[in-house]
């Protein structure tokens, strides 16, 4: 079905590795489709309650967008290749399942960008972050410049994107890039962790926490509004009479999603 990256559902998990292995997991745009339609797919299944995101090898999580594939487009097919880059990165940070990035390697320019599209990054020891598009002549063009500022501010993102420094995963940390540094053998098992905390949680609760976090950085959108709205709506639901009853029984509450 795929033919740049593999999908393995496990327990409830959808893993989904790049593998372009010999090219560090460069994105070209199939790669991006098929993330994509995986993702999507992903929320669709009842059984699939989050997403792990990451690259084959120990190398790469993705370093970078495939330059060959895009070197000599007009103007006009690059304005599309950014603007279909801007729906997969939306598409993930929409999802309604949570999509964990195990970056296990560079993630620089478009990698980078795919994993701050993720709602958690964990990051190997050997993580490397960039975006050294000013090094090719180009500003970032999945929604980079934007998603940085985001996670680590105006200023940290500024001198990130105009020198094309690439910081270790430590650093990463420290800026608020990544939320967890685990040793490569821990990455993965430590994002199942993650996810199956998550699993027990309501399923619904869960999604619309998405949406209310996503409404603060949405232009024409009030975060505000949007918690009310999906609190009360909540009242409503299986899933607020499973978990009252269940705190107040004192038992396990039992979601299903």
């Amino acid at each position: 079905m795929y033919q740049n990256i593999l999908l393995q559902q496990e327990q409830g998990i959808a893993h989904i590795t790049i593998n372009r292995e010999a090219k560090l997991n460069a994105l070209n745009i199939l790669t991006l489709q098929e993330i994509k339609q995986a993702v999507e797919a992903a929320n669709k299944d009842q059984s699939i309650r989050g997403i792990i995101l990451t690259g084959a090898g120990s190398k790469a999580f993705a370093a970078g967008a495939d330059i060959s594939e895009f070197v000599n487009f007009s103007t006009t097919e690059a304005h599309k290749m950014s603007s279909d880059g801007h729906a997969v990165m939306n598409s993930i940070e929409q999802s309604s399942i949570p999509v964990i990035a195990a970056v296990n390697g560079f993630a620089l320019g478009g990698g980078c960008e795919l994993a701050m599209a993720c709602h958690m990054r964990i990051a190997s020891e050997n993580a490397k972050f960039g975006q050294p598009e000013v090094n090719l002549g180009l500003p970032p063009g999945y929604a980079g410049t934007q998603r940085l500022i985001q996670l680590i501010g105006k200023g940290k993102a500024t001198q990130m994107l105009l020198t094309a420094e690439t910081i270790g995963a430590n650093v990463a940390h420290e800026y608020g890039l990544v939320n967890e540094v685990v040793p490569l053998e821990d990455l993965i098992p430590r994002c199942i962790d993650i996810i199956n905390t998550i699993a027990s949680k309501s399923p619904m609760a869960i999604a619309d926490v998405i949406t209310c976090i996503n409404a603060y950085f949405e232009t024409g959108k009030n975060g505000f509004d949007t918690e009310i709205n999906a609190f009360a709506n909540a009242f409503g639901s299986k899933d607020f009479k499973e978990g009252t009853e269940a705190f107040l029984t004192k038992r396990k509450a039992n979601f299903e999603r």
